[in-house]
């Protein structure tokens, strides 16, 4: 089959032909449709994270078809169209029992702990307890957008922090996941203020609703924010994943704030300071979010059904498989903004 294949870290990977999966026990095996391409990705592709072996196909937001299944999969069948949370639980462990499959302990990671989805198949693990069917009258394109980055955003706002009407959020970085943010933070009536260092980033997300665009960099941030607010942020979200958006983001919150961790730290970002004195004075919540459940997707369908979300919005692009490589290792020049998608191979 055609893949992109990253045979050296931080060096340019070749889209060539490698051998097709093989089906694991009590998974499947998808002819891919759609898969966006992430930060994470490329965070694989520096060497920053130690479940990678080399040779290595990335990709972990995906939609497929089933073209092969193992005989223990019994709810999903041969041209089922699915997509998948890039964390796999499976479904044994005591989280996976207590309904917590995205930290799962023995958890299965498409494009991380195994091959992925930048290429024309993929085999995924514990299928049954984790492939969600894609409706209908939702694209590839989009379902393979909610993979990780929406995912990812939806939990950290809505289950982990909590997010109540009227609150004020602020999202630092307006990627893929923070426009995610914004607009499901907008879907749940929130306030929304959008941090970037880029005006076209902040265009975006004023697009999707950001009640307030602020460009970082451009005087004191945290007191632009808590002028805004009236105090500062209820939910603050550190979207990118760096020591200064993760300082910026919880020292702009009010009094029993909640920051909310989506973006890695990984690399020289991987122990950034904090602002301990604020987190104990002002009783501040820390909170990490790393992905979703697979039972939750039905709510994230339900509000693109309602209108009250169009993850569509975020795709700034398609492009071939043989575009992908040069795009991957671009990505940290942060010369696109929203979501880049892979649809044809």
């Amino acid at each position: 089959m055609k893949a992109l294949l990253i045979e050296e870290f931080r060096k340019t990977p070749k889209i060539t032909n490698v051998n097709d999966p093989t089906l694991p026990p009590g998974g499947v095996i998808l002819e891919v449709k759609s898969t966006g391409i992430c930060r994470s990705d490329w965070h694989g592709w520096m060497g920053h994270d130690d479940e990678i072996v080399l040779p290595h196909v990335p990709g972990h937001e995906l939609v497929g078809e089933i073209v092969e299944k193992d005989s223990n999969v019994k709810n999903f069948n041969i041209g089922d169209r699915v997509t998948i949370p890039f964390v796999s639980g499976c479904g044994k462990c005591n989280e996976c029992k207590e309904g917590h499959q995205q930290i799962c302990d023995n958890q299965y990671q498409p494009g991380f702990s195994g091959w992925g989805s930048f290429a024309e198949y993929v085999a995924l693990h514990y299928a049954e307890n984790n492939l969600v069917t894609v409706p209908k009258n939702i694209s590839s394109e989009t379902a393979s957008s909610l993979g990780c980055r929406f995912i990812t955003a939806f939990r950290g706002i809505v289950d982990v922090a909590k997010i109540k009407s009227d609150e004020w959020v602020v999202i630092h970085g307006c990627g893929g996941v923070g426009l995610s943010g914004i607009m499901i933070a907008k879907a749940f009536n929130a306030k929304v203020i959008a941090v970037d260092i880029n005006p076209e980033a902040l265009s975006l997300a004023k697009g999707i609703g950001a009640d307030f665009q602020i460009l970082a960099g451009k005087g004191n941030l945290i007191e632009s924010i808590k002028d805004i607010t009236s105090g500062g942020a209820h939910i603050s979200v550190d979207a990118l994943g760096s020591q200064e958006t993760f300082y910026n983001s919880i020292s702009c919150l009010r009094k029993r704030g909640r920051h909310v961790q989506i973006g890695l730290l990984v690399g020289s970002d991987l122990n950034p300071k904090t602002p301990m004195h604020l987190v104990l004075a002002n009783e501040l919540q820390i909170l990490g979010s790393h992905g979703m459940q697979s039972s939750r997707y039905a709510e994230i369908f339900k509000l693109i059904e309602q209108g009250r979300i169009d993850p569509e919005k975020l795709i700034e692009q398609t492009i071939s498989i043989d575009d992908s490589a040069e795009f991957l290792t671009n990505m940290n020049a942060f010369n696109h903004h929203g979501v880049t998608v892979i649809n044809s191979f």
